[in-house]
């Protein structure tokens, strides 16, 4: 179904040992579950190395990245998994700092995790089990080598024999998306924030946003966001 802004929204992720997916969902008018958009893809050689609730909070991780456009901002959403240990594994006390990373990420987030045990978590472990993705079932193509951890459309459009180009917005678009941000209260802060990076304006944002305001930045009058504060903005 076509997003409903008006309606909450929540996520359902899952991981194995070789592919993540996640589902971006609503409920219609009827208080039927419908599927507004999801993605798979195949893990790195060193994703496949991680302990098992790294991979399922890398799979979190992609869902909120991916889905980003609709799930951030100040209504809470939820976020299904079926590792009942992650919502703990994500209060230890002691962290790796690829943890400690994804934590300062999810902070910027209104979301509350549930646990949803595997079989009823169908979407997302179909996602996340692939046949062509699976190593034990491979044959022409072989596990994808990348380095940059934010190239995962570019490696499923290899794995699919697909052929993507990557474009920045022209006019009128460029103005178009200017224009939204005026009318959207959530972004038209930032903006105003970064244009006047002083106290009231800070006041004036919700918290999780000011703890994540240096991932922001204007490149004219487009509006930037780094997914890692040490990657470049875009």
């Amino acid at each position: 179904m076509l997003p409903d802004t008006s309606r909450p929204f929540h996520v359902v992720c899952d991981a194995s040992d070789f592919a993540i997916g996640y589902a971006l969902m609503q409920f219609d008018a009827e208080g039927r579950k419908r599927v507004v958009s999801y993605q798979s893809r195949q893990m790195k050689p060193a994703e496949k190395n991680y302990p098992v609730h790294d991979k399922e909070l890398l799979a979190m991780r992609y869902a909120l990245i991916k889905f980003r456009v609709y799930l951030l901002g100040e209504q809470t959403f939820a976020v299904y998994t079926d590792h009942a240990s992650l919502r703990t594994a994500m209060k230890s006390p002691h962290l790796s700092q690829r943890m400690a990373r994804w934590l300062s990420f999810f902070a910027e987030y209104n979301f509350v995790v549930h646990y949803k045990p595997g079989k009823n978590n169908i979407l997302a472990d179909a996602l996340s089990r692939r046949p062509d993705y699976d190593p034990r079932r491979l044959t022409r193509h072989q596990d994808i080598p990348d380095d940059d951890d934010d190239d995962d459309d570019c490696a499923t459009c290899v794995t699919l024999g697909i052929n993507a180009t990557v474009s920045s917005p022209v006019l009128p678009l460029r103005q178009q998306i200017a224009d939204a941000y005026e009318k959207d209260a959530f972004y038209a802060a930032i903006i105003r924030y970064l244009r006047n990076p002083a106290a009231d304006t800070l006041a004036k944002l919700t918290r999780p946003t000011r703890d994540a305001i240096t991932r922001y930045d204007l490149d004219g009058d487009l509006l930037t966001y780094a997914i890692d504060t040490f990657d470049t903005p875009r």
